[in-house]
This record gives C-alpha cells, structure tokens and sequence, in this order.
C-alpha cells in the first residue's frame, strides 16, 4: 500500500509516534498484518472502548486471514469544538493511564489531539506514513518485508453517518472505506444493513463485529454520573478514576470553561466518536 508523502503531514511540537508496542514480526507469514486506529472523543475513555479491541480481536482471529500487529486510540483534537470536550492533553494522559495499566498491547496516539482539528482519511494516511514508511512496515519470521495495513475500528452509529448524503466526502469515504477498510461494532439489537446498503461498492471492506454482551457504557453517562457525584467504578480504570479526581474535571456541563485545580482554563465530517453508541 503505497504511502502518502511526508510533505502532506506536520507533526505537533516534540511529537513522537509511539510504536513500543507494534508487532514488528508476524506471527503467521500467511496472514496480512492490519492495524486497528479507534478515533474518537475518549472524554473519558470508558471499559466499552477497550472491550471494542478485544471484540475486534476475536472476530479477526476466528473469521479473517488477517493478523493484529498493533492497536490505537487517537483522541480528537480539542478544535473539535464539542460541548463538554476537555483539554486534548488530559485525553492522551487519561488514554494512556487507561491503555498501560488495562491493555498489553494497546497505544495512544497524540498526533491528531494536538494539532487543528484533521478528517479521518488524513488520521488514517497518517498512520499509514509512519508505520509504513518511517517504520519501514513488518516482517515475517523469514524476513519478508510486509507492508501494514491500517483499518479503522468504529461503532455503528458512525457507519449510519457514511450512508447519509452529503455528510462525509465521496473521496474521503472512498479513502477510509475503500483504501483502508473498517471494522465496526454492531450495536446489540439494531441491524447495519441499511447503512451498509447505501456503501455497497466498500462493503467487502467493512467488517460488522456482533456485540455478544450488550454495553450501554458511554462517556455521557460517565460525566454525567461525575456532575452527580455517583460512582462510575468499575465503568472505566481506576487510574482515571484518579486523575478525573485529581484533576477536577467533569465538574459541570462543559458549557462554561474548564475547572482545573479550581481555577478558570480555556476551553467537515460527522461526529466520528468510536463507540457504538456516538455518545463518548
């Protein structure tokens, strides 16, 4: 898969593309190697966006011939300008917290939250550029250079905006969908035939994954139970449990400018929140 020029991309000040836990060699010569890249609000991120990984896994490893070689959360950029979004850093340290201490093989991304706000497709073509070109790509046991490819892991309520007219660009659906591909979360009791109808010329490129075990958990419901001073254990990790805490963040709404440590902080397409519910 041919990668995009390095002239397209400019990278945040002292970014640095995490890579410490991608795959470098192939377990399996004859699988194609993907990686999955979660794009969303994460605020905060919750235990459904994790499981959305795990789901991914097992569908790929018992119903494709492709071989998972890594996994990322991309938080959006704060210039998103969505009601309640905290400061993109507290995202990525949030994200991280959660992705350390909970996953073996999860990563965080920063390159999109700190910077001005950039479409899907660009995301994408990002991770393509340096895991591809920068990275060089991954080998098999034999030494066989693979090129990786990088598909997007979405819920339902995302794929329904693809299908509606004039939400999303013709070129940047044909770049996600058709250059890339997706695996998506069924939402457990709704059906993505209709959706996946209107995008029948990609539909060999997008994967429905079944949500066996129904999980309403949104980050709505989480700064919500926050404003309300109700618990949210055992909802999302611990540590950033800690750090909301810590922090003083979800105080309010989100309508006002942020609190943080009690004093006063700054505050194309569709939403493309990760999870199956587009509340995150």
């Amino acid at each position: 898969m041919a990668a995009q020029s390095s002239s397209t991309f400019v990278n945040p000040p002292n970014y640095t593309f995490t890579s410490h836990r991608l795959h470098r060699i192939l377990h399996a010569s004859d699988k194609q190697p993907i990686v999955l890249v979660a794009c969303g609000s994460f605020n905060p991120i919750t235990y459904h966006h994790l499981r959305m990984f795990e789901m991914a896994n097992d569908f790929v490893r018992q119903n494709t011939n492709f071989e998972i070689v890594g996994g990322y959360l991309s938080p959006v950029s704060e210039e998103y300008k969505k009601p309640g979004l905290v400061r993109a850093h507290h995202r990525v340290n949030m994200c991280t917290l959660a992705t350390e201490q909970e996953s073996s093989g999860l990563m965080v991304d920063s390159w999109e939250a700190f910077q001005n706000y950039q479409r899907t497709a660009v995301v994408l073509d990002h991770f393509n550029y340096e895991i591809n070109t920068i990275l060089g790509g991954v080998s098999t046991r034999d030494g066989e250079h693979r090129d990786v490819r990088i598909m997007l892991l979405a819920g339902s309520d995302l794929i329904s905006t693809m299908s509606e007219p004039g939400v999303w660009s013709h070129n940047d659906l044909d770049r996600i969908l058709g250059r890339y591909g997706t695996f998506v979360i069924e939402r457990t009791g709704s059906s993505m035939d209709q959706a996946t109808d209107s995008l029948a010329r990609w539909r060999n490129n997008i994967y429905p994954i079944p949500q066996l075990v129904q999980n309403d958990v949104s980050s709505t419901k989480v700064r919500l139970f926050f404003r309300r001073g109700l618990s949210v254990r055992y909802l999302i990790p611990a540590a950033v449990i800690d750090y909301i805490k810590q922090n003083y963040l979800y105080l309010d709404d989100g309508s006002g400018p942020e609190k943080e440590k009690g004093k006063d902080k700054e505050s194309g397409e569709a939403d493309r929140d990760s999870g199956s519910q587009s509340q995150l």
